[in-house]
């Protein structure tokens, strides 16, 4: 499984797939299963269908790595669009945006810039996330991060759990109040910076959680979101919070679109906060190998898929 996951994540980097894969039937019909749609109006219907059950919604243009300044300026007026519909209609959702798709490839700045003009028109009370990348992306993540919550605290963070390095960068971040997510994390990483077994990575996602919902963290103001849909390990999560007299409230799971619904209704149900990203766009091949790569199930799913008629 573990080389069906190094194939499932060469894959997404493969220009030739990302152009064609699209056209095969089978890759739509899975994609299908994680994706409302490609169009923002769809995006923003499957976050109305989600408010309707109490579970809030976090919205994402699938891009990255574009290459010139026209595009993220065009990236950043779609988003403007999505946030204005938002706003209009007062849906309960915010955005996550990756820093490859605002420009940081080719200008820091120009990247900070682009966040700081999201973060300034959020609606009240909401978050612009910043999803995390591949390793390489790590620091330059981290620093536009900073650079920019010093003018607009709405601003949260991606952390991944397979990076050994992600235990001290959690600490620095608990301490500057931030809004953390957590995740496992989806790239193709060697063992010299990664955990390459999952039960390894899982232990430091629990570790990693604590620590997010710790007094020290709590005190600071942290919002705390777990992003994943390990059954196994949001129990293990919720009955450590129980012992630590930690209120439901504060618990916050995220997870993906099309993925462990019925998980998400009986997290609201049981008085948790429960929140799903939606991913829409043309763009969604890379992102949907690394979906695929995260899961065994997610595997066999492709599989099922490949071979229907």
């Amino acid at each position: 499984m573990k080389l069906s996951r190094r194939v499932l994540l060469q894959a997404a980097k493969s220009r030739w797939l990302r152009e064609h894969a699209p056209h095969y039937g089978f890759f739509r019909r899975t994609s299908e299963r994680f994706l409302p749609g490609e169009t923002p109006e769809q995006a923003l219907a499957a976050a109305q269908t989600l408010a309707e059950s109490g579970v809030g919604a976090i919205l994402t243009h699938l891009g990255e790595n574009i290459t010139d300044a026209v595009q993220a300026e065009a990236v950043v007026a779609h988003y403007l669009g999505v946030l204005e519909r938002i706003r209009s209609t007062g849906l309960e959702a915010e955005l996550s945006v990756k820093l490859t798709q605002l420009g940081i490839d080719f200008d820091r700045d120009l990247c900070l810039a682009h966040v700081s003009t999201l973060a300034s028109r959020m609606p009240p009370g909401k978050l612009l996330w910043i999803d995390m990348e591949s390793a390489a992306y790590t620091d330059l993540t981290i620093d536009v991060f900073r650079r920019a919550r010093a003018n607009h605290a709405n601003l949260g963070i991606c952390v991944q759990a397979y990076l050994y390095r992600t235990e001290q960068d959690v600490a620095r971040l608990i301490e500057t109040g931030a809004a953390i997510r957590l995740v496992k994390g989806a790239y193709n990483e060697p063992s010299e910076i990664a955990f390459p077994w999952k039960p390894d990575v899982d232990e430091n996602f629990f570790v990693l959680a604590q620590a997010l919902l710790s007094p020290a963290a709590r005190r600071a103001g942290v919002r705390a979101a777990i992003g994943t849909h390990d059954r196994t390990l949001i129990e293990r999560i919720i009955s450590w919070a129980r012992s630590q007299g930690i209120a439901k409230d504060r618990l916050e799971f995220q997870m993906l679109y099309g993925i462990q619904r019925a998980e998400q209704l009986r997290l609201v149900r049981e008085g948790y906060r429960s929140a799903v990203l939606i991913n829409y766009g043309t763009y969604w091949f890379p992102w949907f190998m690394r979906r695929m790569a995260e899961r065994p199930a997610n595997v066999m799913f492709l599989a099922g898929n490949l071979f229907a008629r």
